[in-house]
């Protein structure tokens, strides 16, 4: 059995391209319904803004691989010099369901929720064919820096700038960068979205706050599901997420446009039905889109197997009995 830690992961690097194929690949697998994938549940105690989520998948095709995720999302653990997320993955042969894989690191997850991320930015860009970029976000923590990795590796100097507001100080993490020079922090977040073509949300938001109009054709990765108001439904000419089932609960956005608004699922598109092509035409300019991912445990499953694949390859990693 290969075990992985963040180190391992670090080693083997992130190539975005190749993260957002694997998470392409396994849209088209989703597609010819080779998956299986069970409601997740959390396990709340005590505090209930904490929650350990179980993310239990199977994914055929070129993966042929089952496993879950057990991950712990404790927000008050920034006050304590912790992190907030703590995760493990473990990889199951398909066959077999012999344990081939433990992956302990939330790096690892932060990196499918942005290449998740990016899959959709790919799809975007198909239909807005933009030389220059502006971005927005909202958060800068390691999700947010994450999404700024992606954004840059994927679209490079396309990217005219990247506008960040965060509660916290984040100067010094914005002048580490290595595209510092186009990276500029704002005094508000209206700031950051007021003329953002691509605008990401990357905070732990206990309530809505978003109530702008955003630029027409814009698109709005709501990566954090907790920041834009109900009501800003009058604004979404289309609206995405990955598993309608999965993200209308647990006080989303997407459960609250439902609740006070009439959303429904026939209303909606996910990504994988875009990946297959059905839908794609709302994509086009001046549509403005609204992505909404909970989180697939198929999608943790395809980019833990694609590095336990890397991991092998590189002979990285601890060898367990």
């Amino acid at each position: 059995m290969k075990y992985l830690n963040e180190d391992d992961i670090k080693k083997i690097g992130v190539n975005w391209p190749a993260v957002t194929t694997v998470i392409r690949k396994a849209c088209k697998t989703m597609a010819q319904e080779d998956f299986a994938q069970p409601i997740k549940p959390y396990l709340r105690y005590r505090n209930r803004k904490n929650r350990i989520i179980a993310m239990p998948g199977f994914l055929g095709g070129e993966t042929e691989l089952a496993g879950i995720k057990w991950i712990a999302s404790f927000p008050d653990n920034i006050n304590k010099g912790i992190r907030r997320a703590h995760s493990v993955i473990i990889l199951n042969d398909a066959a077999t369901g012999q344990p081939v894989s433990i992956i302990n690191t939330p790096l690892l997850s932060g990196i499918r929720t942005a290449g998740v991320s990016g899959l959709m930015v790919e799809l975007w860009l198909k239909y807005n064919h933009m030389s220059r970029i502006r971005v927005g976000m909202c958060g800068l923590g390691p999700i947010g820096r994450l999404h700024t990795d992606m954004l840059f590796g994927l679209l490079g100097d396309r990217i005219e700038m990247v506008s960040i507001y965060d509660i916290r100080p984040c100067e010094k993490m914005v002048s580490e960068h290595p595209h510092a020079d186009s990276i500029r922090i704002c005094d508000t977040w209206q700031e950051a979205f007021s003329n953002a073509d691509i605008f990401v949300t990357c905070t732990v938001s206990n309530g809505p706050y978003i109530d702008s109009m955003p630029k027409k054709g814009s698109l709005h990765l709501n990566v954090s599901l907790r920041d834009y108001m109900a009501s800003w439904i009058q604004y979404a000419d289309t609206i995405i997420v990955d598993d309608w089932d999965e993200v209308c609960r647990e006080n989303t956005d997407i459960e609250n446009m439902h609740l006070n608004h009439g959303l429904q699922k026939q209303q909606v598109y996910n990504i994988v039905e875009l990946v297959a092509g059905i839908g794609l035409s709302q994509l086009k300019q001046p549509q403005t889109v609204m992505f909404n991912p909970m989180g697939m445990s198929v999608f943790d499953i395809a980019v833990a197997g694609h590095y336990f694949t890397r991991a092998e390859q590189l002979t990285v990693g601890t060898e367990l009995e």
